[in-house]
């Protein structure tokens, strides 16, 4: 949200869901390190004095949330092409119900808190600030709970929805065996990000009996309502169908995904 104009931005997000018949699920977050020294700058943006760039993107992500609900603000032309109706206009396209469909990428407790202020959803991916020095998944599921936490005391009307970013893999065949089933990973690892140490959350691959056991112990996946796979796609389209395809038919089923 550093890089963003919130009024062509919402623009761009009305006509997409719009287009999409109200099926946008729109994830926006901060941005993660940069392959450029302050690209804002580039983009025409600057933080004000004494701000930095995530006190920047707060406030582009504000304005955007603001005009989300649609509500007039711009003085009408009193002699324009064609009539405009009364009063202040709102930005054009409208979608309504798109503001409940804003979900926030949040790396710490303290901006999932801050996204549950803003109303809007959690995505919580497969990496946040390592903060009490537990397990991955039982930070982030202390993160979850807190989030929800601040909805309840804000006061919201409707119900937040909560996301959590997996990556998942069922070794059904020599292939999957081959990319995943050695030297993999089984632990969470830990590095630091922007002088931030975070933790990064291991990868699931095992048959998929054991994958079911695994994914069980996953209080972060527990806690949340939608589960987010992320693939290779490096590897193509035809083997990350195949990916998604065999949790569907090995894995959810024993979980209850639906």
């Amino acid at each position: 949200m550093c890089y963003v104009n919130p009024l062509a931005f919402v623009e761009d997000a009305g006509a997409t869901d719009l287009i999409s018949g109200g099926r946008l699920q729109l994830g926006i977050s901060r941005g993660s390190p940069e392959q450029v020294i302050d690209g804002w700058r580039y983009f025409g943006f600057e933080p004000a004095a004494g701000e930095s760039d995530a006190d920047m993107a707060r406030k582009h992500t504000a304005a955007t949330l603001e005009l989300l609900k649609g509500e007039g603000f711009a003085q009408p032309n009193p002699r324009p092409m064609f009539p405009n109706p009364s009063g202040l206009l709102r930005l054009e396209p409208f979608s309504e119900g798109l503001r409940g469909r804003i979900w926030w990428g949040a790396g710490s407790n303290a901006t999932a808190r801050w996204a549950a202020k803003q109303g809007m959803n959690l995505m919580s991916s497969t990496l946040k600030d390592d903060e009490t020095g537990e397990p991955f998944h039982v930070q982030q599921a202390k993160q979850i709970r807190s989030f929800r936490e601040e909805w309840a005391e804000t006061g919201h009307e409707r119900e937040p929805q909560v996301s959590v970013s997996r990556s998942i893999f069922a070794l059904v065949n020599d292939t999957d065996r081959a990319y995943f089933g050695v030297n993999r990973e089984k632990s969470d690892q830990v590095g630091m990000i922007d002088n931030t140490c975070s933790v990064f959350g291991r990868s699931y691959a095992a048959e998929p009996d054991a994958l079911i056991d695994e994914l069980w112990r996953d209080e972060a996946v527990a806690e949340a309502d939608t589960l987010l796979l992320t693939v290779p796609n490096q590897l193509g389209v035809e083997y990350n169908a195949h990916v998604i395809e065999s949790i569907l038919e090995h894995v959810a089923p024993g979980l209850g995904w639906r």
